[in-house]
This record gives C-alpha cells, sequence and structure tokens, in this order.
C-alpha cells in the first residue's frame, strides 16, 4: 500500500513538472499585445498602468495609441493646443494623457486645467486675477495676498467696501457633461504663527446683513443661452468654502463639435447701506457635476 502510494505521489509530481518544463503549455507572455491591449482599452487607467507591471507584453500593450485614444476627451486637440507646448501630437497617447493629468496652466498662468487620472474628465480653476473685481486697483479696499493655500500663490483680499462685485468670462471648448461651477471663498484671513494655521477674523462684518447674488450664464451653438441666479449668505468663517453658482450642460452634437462654449459668472453684494468685509477670494472651480456633489459635502 505505501508502495501504491509513493508510486502516485512521483507519478503526481512528474506531472507537476512536466507542466512547468514544457515548452508547448502557453503563459502570459505568450499572448499577443494587440490582444491584450483590446482588453486593457475597457479597464480604467489606473488598473491599466497596475497590468503594465506584470511584465514586458502587458507593459508594450500599455502603450497601444488606441487604448489611450479612447480614455481621452472627445475634443482632446483643443485641449493639447491650449496648453501643451511643441508638437504634442507626435507624443504616444500615454503621454498625452499623463500630461493632460497634470495641472497645466494657460492665460499667463491664470488659469488651469487638468484631466482626473481615473475618470479622464476634465476640471478647471481660475485665478482671482483672471476675474474682474470692481475697485481692486484702490488698495484702500483690495490687496493681494500671497499664500500656501491657494493653487496659485495668491487670493484677493478685502478689507473694506459698500460694493461688492466680482465677474468673470471664459471661451472654451469643454468635453460633453454636465459642470458645476464654484467660487472659492474664506471669511477671515489666514496666517501661520508658531507654525499652526491661525485666522484673523477681525475685518469680517456685513456678510450676514443681506445675501450675495451669484449669477451665472452660458451660450453655446448647441444650448443657446442659459442663465441661472441665486442668493446666499455668507456665514462660516475660518476656512475655504465652495460656494455653488450654479450647473451647466455642454451636449455636443456632430454639427457644433469643436466649437468653444462662453460663460459668464458672478458675485455681487452692492447693498450700499452697509459695508463689507474680511473676504478672501481664491479662485473660481469648474468640475463634473459628479465631483461638485462631493464639494458640497464641505
Amino acid at each position: 500500500m505505501f508502495l501504491f502510494m509513493g508510486a502516485g505521489f512521483s507519478g503526481f509530481a512528474a506531472d507537476q513538472n512536466y507542466g512547468v518544463c514544457s515548452p508547448s503549455k502557453p503563459g502570459l507572455d505568450d499572448l499577443p499585445e494587440n490582444c491584450i491591449a483590446s482588453i486593457l482599452k475597457y479597464l480604467d487607467p489606473p488598473e491599466i498602468c497596475k497590468l503594465a507591471r506584470l511584465n514586458k507584453t502587458f507593459r508594450g500593450a500599455s502603450w497601444a495609441d488606441f487604448v489611450w485614444e479612447s480614455k481621452l476627451p472627445t475634443d482632446h486637440k483643443f485641449l493639447v493646443d491650449k496648453v501643451l507646448h511643441g508638437n504634442p501630437e507626435n507624443l504616444p497617447k500615454k503621454e498625452i494623457y499623463a500630461r493632460l493629468c497634470r495641472p497645466n496652466s494657460f492665460d499667463h498662468g491664470t488659469k488651469q486645467v487638468w484631466l482626473d487620472k481615473s475618470s479622464g474628465k476634465m476640471f478647471m480653476s481660475i485665478s482671482s486675477k483672471a476675474l474682474r473685481i470692481t475697485g481692486i486697483e484702490d488698495r484702500r479696499y483690495w490687496n493681494y495676498l500671497p499664500t500656501e493655500e491657494s493653487r496659485f500663490h495668491t487670493v484677493a483680499y478685502l478689507q473694506k467696501n459698500w460694493w461688492v462685485e466680482i465677474l468673470g468670462e471664459l471661451e472654451f471648448e469643454f468635453p460633453p457633461a454636465k459642470y458645476s461651477l464654484f467660487f472659492r471663498l474664506q471669511l477671515g484671513k489666514a496666517s501661520k504663527r508658531f507654525a499652526r494655521r491661525v485666522c484673523n477674523l477681525d475685518q469680517v462684518h456685513g456678510w450676514d446683513i443681506k445675501p450675495v447674488r451669484f449669477q451665472l450664464s452660458t451660450i453655446s451653438n448647441c444650448t443657446g443661452q442659459h442663465a441661472i441666479s441665486h442668493e446666499c449668505y455668507l456665514r462660516e468663517t475660518g476656512k475655504w468654502i465652495h460656494y455653488q453658482v450654479g450647473d451647466f450642460v455642454i451636449d455636443h452634437d456632430d454639427q457644433n463639435r469643436n466649437r468653444p462654449t462662453k460663460i459668464k459668472f458672478s458675485m455681487v453684494q452692492i447693498d450700499c447701506t452697509h459695508t463689507k468685509g474680511g473676504l478672501c477670494v481664491d479662485s473660481v472651480f469648474i468640475c463634473p457635476a459628479e465631483f461638485g456633489e462631493r464639494l458640497k459635502r464641505f
């Protein structure tokens, strides 16, 4: 019996060794790159990059242009021409995707645009220096303050004024999606003291008397003109808040593909019966609406 069991085990081991050494059994390295690439096309970018570490074949398949062409926005050529320099169309599509996922500045560094690494959706931030702020040239009312709390390293700070009017305009080819637009604001002036963040609220006043009116309008060949407005009190102090202005939808058809959409947005409080002050204006933030829902929670 023991001899039978031993013989059986020896035969099993022999079969196992035969399976490992036999050149007739294919492994992952033997799969054609184009077959692997056809599968990678349906995965998210982070999953593609993880699988590219498996072996040389998967790494080569992960560089296929058609894999990354499907991840780029439909009108990515406008984005490439706008923010990437040189001859980026000669680059592999994977490299173009990687570069667009970094914050890319344009319009003299007053705007940044980037793609979300996982979804390929587009985001944009517009500096306070790209906005038309009434009275910004008068240092009795407004100042620009350096700060590490802004991606643009500077914010506009209102000390005191009766008339608060901040306007912005943008013309851009947005990929088809529903977008949300926010003002990033803070009541109070933040600084560092003994390596700790402190926020001076001495000049914060007037925002609880009358609400701020936020307005958004869009003009496109596809959807025509659309305008919305609403009012909101600024109450929370000492932290950055994304105040939503509104949503807009980009829905290109074949006839209106590759045509820019004009956007106008504003925040206004022009009741001259009282002054307002202590407001930091960092930027305007535009993101896909599903990501905007997360900002509303904070």
